[in-house]
């Protein structure tokens, strides 16, 4: 499976890098609800149940943002409120300390909370959850997400290996150069592994944005090490990689 595995924002727009994800041995659905659409690879069918939980969820933050109108478009943190639905405080925390706007954390927190949901179903021990590239995955087995990098030389090539002691945990990533996704820098992806997936997905957005150029690696990862909570950071630019943390590099397939 593919951390965010887009080729152009044709194949972006289509998922069609969704054909190139998965295990045989899961069963897989399609959730779409407006903004959110989502991939599932669980061991027993949960279409019905993924979709009410998508509404449930996206319910929960379409009817707080009416009480906060900064929340869906500001850049920069705003402050918890210990009003707000779960799911809501998540991000805004996630915000907090990636030091991004609350929004940063949408893919992946919706991606946990349905996942995590998911797990309480009888016979539903193993799941993968990705949400435009975003990812939360709790499995019984070593897991390796390949990282797409857009026109890099190092796209596909390199791996992120999970083993299964690390999950559920999530894994996001932010790119400037694919996807829809709003990033500030010009990296072609930064990819975070974190026990919380609203923080990866924040924390993703905050370094991608100081990546302006190859020699804003170093500055990069030292923001990638300041931020509580992250398990590790894969930072491509280009032809030039640098990493931080706990985690394991592995060489996979190149580009089709």
């Amino acid at each position: 499976m593919a951390g965010k595995p887009k080729k152009s924002p044709e194949s972006y727009r289509h998922r069609s890098y969704r054909q190139q994800s998965g295990d045989p041995g899961l069963h897989a659905c399609q959730i779409q609800v407006r903004e959110t659409d989502l991939q599932i690879f669980t061991p027993v069918a949960v279409r019905e149940a993924a979709l009410h939980l998508v509404i449930q969820y996206r319910n929960q933050l379409e009817n707080y943002l009416p009480r906060q109108p900064r929340f869906l478009e500001t850049l920069t943190p705003l402050p918890d409120d210990p009003t707000a639905p779960p799911l809501v405080r998540e991000m805004l925390q996630a915000g907090l300390r990636a030091e991004v706007g609350p929004m940063a954390a949408v893919a992946g927190v919706i991606a946990e909370y349905v996942g995590r949901d998911l797990l309480k179903i009888p016979g539903c021990d193993e799941v993968v959850v990705e949400n435009g590239g975003d990812i939360f995955l709790s499995r019984k087995r070593d897991t390796i997400i390949a990282i797409f990098a857009g026109a890099s030389q190092l796209s596909n090539r390199v791996g992120l290996k999970l083993t299964a002691a690390q999950m559920p945990c999530g894994v996001c990533t932010s790119s400037a150069t694919v996807g829809h996704s709003l990033s500030l820098g010009r990296a072609d992806a930064v990819t975070v592994v974190a026990a919380s997936t609203a923080l990866a997905d924040a924390a993703a957005t905050r370094i991608g944005n100081t990546v302006k150029s190859k020699a804003d690696l170093g500055r990069a990862l030292a923001v990638a090490g300041a931020i509580p909570g992250l398990t590790g950071v894969v930072i491509i630019i280009g032809e030039e990689l640098g990493a931080w943390g706990q985690i394991e590099l592995v060489e996979v397939g190149g580009q089709d």
